[in-house]
C-alpha cells in the first residue's frame, strides 16, 4: 500500500491537537468525528515516517520529532494562509475567520457592537467571539487575539496598549436614600460593598484622592460575584455601592438608576491591552481587526486613550 501524502488538512488536526492535548476537544473544534482526527494524525505519521504524538489516558503530547516537526508545520500554514491573503488582496477581499477572547462584561457592553461595526465594513470576514474572564492560554485555544483588561504577564504574546478603562463609586439613589450618602472613603466602612470575588484583595478598596494621594479602606458586604453584569444589576437594584468602569454602568449613570458617589476619589484605572498570537499577527484580516479595534476603542464611554503603542 502506497504511503499516504502530507495534507494540509492532516497537518492542521496534527498542530491544533498538539496545541490542545485532546483528540476529541480538536475535532469538537473542527466540527468533525474524532475518528476523522484520529484518521488525520495515523496517516500524517505514516507519511512523516515517524511518531509524531505520544498518547496516554489522560493527555496527548509531543514526541522530540513531533515538536520539530510541530514547528515547521507553524510556519508553513502561516505562508499558506498569507498566500490565501495576498490572492485575494488582488479583488480587494479579505475573509476567513477571526478568533476573539474579551473580558465577558467588556463584550456584551462595548465590543460586540465594534465587531458588528467592523463586518459591516468587511462581510466577507467571519468572528468567533468568545467571552470570558479567565486568562485562557491563546495558542491551545486557537484565539487569534484578545481583548484584557487589567495586569498582563503573558510575554509570549505581542501587545498593543490600548488606553486605561476608569473607574468611579456608584450607588443607586434607592439605596443612598436609605444608608445615606458617603462623602469620603472612611465613610465607606458601614456601607454594604458589592465585591467582585475573581479580584485578589477585594476586601480592601484604594481610592486616589484629589491631591494624587492613596486611600485604601476596609470593604465588606454580603453579595460577593464574580461576572461584571451581575455586579452591575446589584448596584441597580440597590443591593450596595461599588466601584465600577465607566462603560459598565454609563447608561445607567444617564438613566439616573446609578448615581456616582465620593466626587474626586476614584478606584486607579485598569490597563485595557490586545494581545496577539505572534504567528497570527501577519494575516491581513487579523491586522485589519486590530488597527479597527485600536481606532475605535476611544470611544467606549470612561476608555482613555492618550498615546498608543505599536505591537513589539
Amino acid at each position: 500500500m502506497d504511503r499516504p501524502d502530507v495534507s494540509l488538512d492532516r497537518m492542521r488536526s496534527f498542530v491544533r491537537v498538539a496545541e490542545r492535548g485532546s483528540l476529541s476537544a480538536v475535532a469538537s473544534e473542527l466540527g468533525v468525528g474524532q475518528s476523522t482526527i484520529t484518521r488525520h494524525l495515523r496517516e500524517l505519521e505514516e507519511a512523516v515516517g515517524v511518531p509524531l504524538l505520544s498518547r496516554t489516558t489522560r493527555r496527548v503530547t509531543m514526541t522530540d520529532e513531533g515538536s520539530r516537526y510541530y514547528a515547521d508545520c507553524i510556519q508553513i500554514l502561516r505562508l499558506v494562509e498569507q498566500a490565501g491573503d495576498a490572492a485575494r488582496a488582488t479583488r480587494g477581499a479579505a475573509a476567513g475567520t477571526i478568533r476573539i477572547s474579551c473580558t465577558a462584561a467588556f463584550g456584551v457592553l462595548q465590543v460586540s457592537r465594534l465587531i458588528f461595526a467592523f463586518q459591516d465594513r468587511y462581510p466577507d470576514i467571519g468572528i468567533d467571539l468568545s467571552l470570558t474572564d479567565e486568562r485562557i492560554d491563546l495558542v491551545r485555544e486557537g484565539v487569534d487575539i484578545a481583548l484584557r483588561l487589567g495586569p498582563l504577564t503573558d510575554s509570549s504574546m505581542k501587545l498593543r496598549t490600548l488606553g486605561r478603562s476608569r473607574r468611579l463609586m456608584v450607588a443607586s439613589p434607592a439605596y443612598l436614600a436609605a444608608r445615606g450618602r458617603p462623602t469620603v472613603p472612611q465613610d465607606l466602612t458601614g456601607h454594604e460593598g458589592i465585591r467582585m470575588t475573581n479580584i485578589a484583595g477585594s476586601d480592601t478598596l484604594t481610592l486616589e484622592g484629589p491631591a494624587g494621594e492613596r486611600h485604601t479602606v476596609p470593604f465588606g458586604g454580603r453579595f460577593r460575584v464574580d461576572h461584571g453584569l451581575a455586579a452591575r444589576e446589584a448596584l441597580a437594584a440597590g443591593r450596595g455601592v461599588g466601584p465600577a468602569h465607566r462603560w459598565l454602568v454609563d447608561d445607567l449613570l444617564a438613566a439616573g438608576r446609578l448615581e456616582a458617589i465620593l466626587p474626586g476619589y476614584e478606584p486607579p484605572p485598569v490597563p485595557l491591552s490586545l494581545l496577539i498570537v505572534p504567528e497570527r499577527a501577519g494575516i491581513a484580516r487579523v491586522r485589519l481587526l486590530v488597527d479597527f479595534l485600536a481606532e475605535r476603542i476611544g470611544g467606549i464611554p470612561g476608555i482613555e486613550t492618550p498615546r498608543l503603542e505599536r505591537p513589539r
